[in-house]
């Protein structure tokens, strides 16, 4: 696709939590070849603490994060984006965004960690368990041969990585 690295942006409602664990999986585990980004269709604001800590934990950089509106991406001097991925789950009765333009898109849906569902290790659990299937759906898209891959091919394949 590009010699340059892909620039991927991975969007959620909240950009707090599984956006931003996916935005710092992908930074470190692409090597240089991806730079991501992360942002919400109605922004929190502030970075959940336990998506922070859950970073830090699987030993990857867990400062220079801020929840953000995408909007920020979808003006004239943003960086062109190769993929977009939404991160919410639709499971949940969440309103995914729709990103706009020519990248390779794909829902990557991923229960909301940052839900009140119990005592604090519960949800350690939660934001651990979002982290670990994230990095696994990465994991598997930095495998995938993209140079080589038709686009409608690439497109199937990053579809079906969204169901595992």
């Amino acid at each position: 696709m590009t010699a340059r690295p892909f620039n991927v942006l991975f969007i959620c409602t909240g950009n707090s939590a599984r956006s931003i664990l996916a935005e710092g999986l992908l930074n470190q585990l692409g090597n240089g070849r991806f730079h991501a980004w992360s942002a919400g269709s109605h922004p929190k604001g502030v970075v959940h603490p336990l998506a922070l800590q859950t970073l830090a934990d699987l030993h990857l950089p867990a400062d220079g994060f801020a929840s953000k509106s995408w909007d920020v991406f979808a003006q004239a001097d943003a960086p062109k984006m190769d993929f977009v991925f939404t991160v919410c789950d639709n499971a949940a009765g969440e309103v995914c965004p729709v990103w706009p333009g020519q990248p390779m898109t794909a829902h990557w849906g991923v229960p909301d960690p940052a839900a009140p569902i119990g005592n604090e290790a519960e949800q350690r659990r939660a934001f651990k368990d979002a982290a670990h299937a994230l990095k696994r759906r990465i994991e598997l898209m930095l495998a995938l041969p993209l140079d080589k891959l038709a686009p409608l091919s690439l497109q199937q394949q990053l579809d079906a990585i969204g169901k595992q």
